[in-house]
């Protein structure tokens, strides 16, 4: 190990630029050919092409840079030679000038490490607003504030999840850069403040310009205090909607994901043909596969929970069908129970899951789907009812035939299967085919792989795992992350050279011993936050202030940006203020749980600060109950209602009436 350790001990940091495709591949002893074993400079011309200059879009004075997308996927940090300050400079200019990269935060914050050292912070108007968010924000000239913060409130603040104090600090800089005290957030205020108005609390929501409605697009989730802040807003008349009774179809579809958290009450309020039309759009949305069942399964509950129907009776008393986007309102689930006939069921069962079915009336399919095929629902089947997989019992899928990958990836797909039912899913396959390949766990990814069975997991091929490569588990249980750390090791452990056994072990280090991390600390990896945050917390404890400084290297000033990761906050108790003091952190970590005082207090008479909405060795060297629908949010997995919702009373049909009426 040591021959090779020494290679790696140069200062500072360089990109290591893969694209495991076209330029990096795996050997037969699984080590890389083509990236790991290729110069600096070779790696950075593979990021940036090079054309005349052409007009306000060039990025440096010989030309304007091309950023490769497909490769920066795969951007690396690791110990080597300092990459050159223009290059670096025109990479990052790229990265704004072009589509979102889909860099992770782990890249971003090496990136943003980067730049620090070469003095690039201050060309910030030209970086991507999701790199800003990772700057160290003591840098920030005062002059600069409003522009930085506008700007870096641009990005995608979950990036941070691992970061909470960098999100706090975010926060409290914003707020320092309004200045004066205020007694409600202006539009210009707003607009300053983008994406961390996510982290507002209710007051501040309910007493802002209306303006707020677009910056609360843009959060991935709400509280239940933010949402019922949300309705008192849209109550109030204040908005360009106007009064909820003067609510128009175009009013509403600006609202974009934030309908689906207007409650039953406003519904109540809105007219009829509107609601009704707005409902449709909704409807016909999903149905093609625009909408996911999270975006509009709590607007459907509260939406028939207002009681909204056809108001003339010739539309009361017509027979709704199939195609109809207004069938889930003229058939409750009562009525629907009565209707489904095995015929109907077998013939339609695809169109009927298009609509976007209470819990209740998903509870009815499923319960008919047992009359209709009493052994269990036929693999033919399966793909069709990805809506209704989490009412499933595991003795339920253990009567399933699972033959064909392509039923297995749609049976795992996110928000499909529950947790706790993926190893039962996947063993139904097993029985069947034998054997996960490397390209079936890229196809179901990283969290799946944390709810396998630890027999599954071991039995898994070390080739294969080799081929499937790095996945993200971070989502793992710790119990889950030490077993498939020791599958990673037991694929990746032959690889030669430490550069590239860590980039392909980094994920599984939340399941290492303290001796790995020990050597790691010694092969100068320069771990980065994200992966330091995801150890085991008993095995960080055994780390010394040494090791840790070490195993960090230039990324050991990110453990102030994450001093309440509970993973960071544990093991800082640990230590006094002198072991601080040896990391060059402030003293006060000492108390990490207290976040640092902001730069700026608002005056008393000032709205309430907001609140946060969520808070071995190296190579070489010897589940959850679905909750009611009124409690989800739009990131959850699907859920079931807590009341059923209330459809027209049509008349009692027989069951080849029914048919009839449903065939259309």
């Amino acid at each position: 190990m040591h021959s090779r350790v020494g290679a790696l001990l140069s200062p500072g940091l360089a990109l290591l630029l893969f694209l495991t495709a076209c330029h990096s591949h795996h050997r037969g002893d699984g080590s890389l050919q083509g990236g790991l074993n290729a110069g600096g400079a070779d790696l950075w011309a593979r990021c940036l092409s090079y054309r005349p200059q052409a007009g306000p879009q060039a990025v440096t004075n010989s030309g304007q840079a091309r950023v490769n997308s497909s490769l920066l996927q795969g951007l690396w940090c690791q110990p080597g030679s300092q990459p050159a300050r223009d290059q670096l400079s025109a990479l990052i200019r790229s990265l704004a000038a072009v589509p979102r990269v889909p860099l992770k935060a782990w890249q971003l914050s090496c990136l943003a490490s980067l730049a620090a050292r070469h003095g690039l912070q201050e060309d910030f108007p030209l970086h991507p607003p999701d790199l800003l968010l990772f700057y160290d924000l003591a840098q920030v000239p005062k002059a600069d504030c409003q522009a930085f913060i506008q700007r870096a409130a641009q990005g995608d603040t979950e990036l941070l999840a691992n970061l909470p104090d960098q999100r706090v600090a975010l926060r409290h800089m914003a707020f320092s850069c309004l200045g004066a005290p205020r007694p409600q957030l202006s539009a210009s205020d707003l607009l300053l403040l983008g994406v961390l108005v996510c982290d507002l609390d209710a007051a501040n929501i309910t007493t802002a310009d209306p303006q707020v409605l677009q910056n609360l697009r843009r959060c991935p989730r709400l509280t239940a205090a933010q949402k019922a802040a949300l309705n008192t807003l849209l109550a109030s008349g204040r908005t360009q909607l106007g009064g909820p009774g003067s609510w128009t179809l175009e009013g509403l579809q600006t609202l974009g994901p934030l309908a689906a958290h207007i409650s039953t009450r406003l519904w109540m309020q809105v007219p009829e043909a509107v609601g009704l039309d707005f409902f449709c759009s909704v409807v016909a949305a999903y149905r093609a596969q625009r909408l996911g069942w999270s975006n509009i399964r709590c607007f459907v509950t509260s939406f028939l929970e207002s009681n909204i129907k056809p108001a003339t009776a010739s539309l009361r008393q017509a027979p709704a069908t199939l195609r109809d986007d207004l069938f889930l309102v003229r058939y409750d689930c009562a009525e629907l129970d009565i209707c489904l006939d095995n015929h109907v069921l077998g013939a339609l069962l695809e169109p009927l899951l298009q609509h976007p079915l209470p819990a209740e009336c998903q509870q009815v399919v499923k319960a008919k789907l047992a009359q209709l095929y009493p052994r269990g629902v036929p693999e033919s089947q399966l793909r069709l009812i990805t809506s209704l997989v989490y009412l499933y019992s595991r003795a339920e899928i253990g009567q399933w035939s699972i033959t064909s990958r392509d039923t297995l990836v749609a049976l795992l797909a996110p928000n499909v299967a529950l947790e706790n039912q993926t190893e039962v899913v996947l063993q139904k396959f097993l029985d069947h085919n034998g054997t996960v390949t490397g390209a079936l766990l890229v196809a179901i990814g990283g969290s799946r792989l944390c709810w396998m069975g630890p027999q599954q997991v071991q039995a898994i091929r070390p080739s294969e795992f080799r081929l499937a490569g790095a996945l993200d588990i971070s989502a793992c249980p710790q119990s889950r992350k030490d077993v498939l750390y020791a599958k990673a090791r037991e694929a990746f452990g032959s690889i030669r050279t430490t550069a590239a056994y860590y980039r392909l072990m980094r994920p599984y280090l939340g399941g290492a011993p303290v001796e790995e991390l020990r050597q790691l600390a010694q092969a100068n990896v320069s771990m980065d936050i994200d992966t330091f945050t995801s150890l085991n917390p008993h095995v960080l404890q055994n780390l010394s202030v040494g090791s840790v400084a070490t195993l960090l290297g230039p990324n050991v000033g990110d453990l102030q940006k994450a001093r309440s990761h509970p993973a960071v906050s544990s093991w800082l108790r640990s230590l006094d203020s002198s072991a601080l003091g040896e990391l060059g952190l402030d003293t006060e970590l000492a108390h990490p749980a207290r976040p640092a005082p902001p730069s700026y207090t608002p005056p008393s008479n000032s709205p309430v600060e907001p609140q946060l909405a969520h808070t071995s060795g190296l190579p070489g060297s010897n589940t959850a109950v679905p909750t009611s629908s009124k409690a989800l949010t739009l990131s959850s997995p699907a859920g079931t209602p807590a009341t059923a919702p209330v459809g027209p009373q049509l008349p009692m049909l027989s069951a080849s009436q029914a048919s009839n009426y449903l065939l259309g």
